[in-house]
């Protein structure tokens, strides 16, 4: 497999117009990923919490900070790229999904 078939295939699952915008929403992956690997130990110095110990608290808390934070820098650098639109589309499925989990049926 190469990776024209690869690429192709993103974008047909994510119904994207052209192969350049699918390396648009991988470098804005990357980027994000990149960012967050940076910034999340100055934050967790900043709240003094200490990660190498672990801890199931710790665990909890860092999903809490990190992955809200992950979102945000993902829609800030779709923003940039030009992929906004797209993130913006996941992310509302996102908390449609999230927000299913805490809505009882009745």
């Amino acid at each position: 497999m190469n990776n024209q078939s690869y690429l192709k295939r993103l974008q047909e699952k994510w119904q994207l117009n052209s192969l350049w915008q699918v390396v648009l929403v991988l470098i804005t992956f990357a980027c994000t990923g990149f960012t967050v690997v940076f910034i999340k130990q100055p934050i967790l110095d900043l709240l003094n919490v200490d990660m190498e110990s672990g801890g199931f608290w710790k665990t909890i808390l860092y999903l809490l900070l990190v992955l809200p934070l992950y979102q945000v820098l993902l829609l800030a650098y779709g923003f940039l790229f030009g992929q906004f639109r797209f993130f913006w589309e996941k992310e509302k499925k996102i908390m449609k999904r999230i927000g299913r989990l805490f809505i009882r049926k009745k």
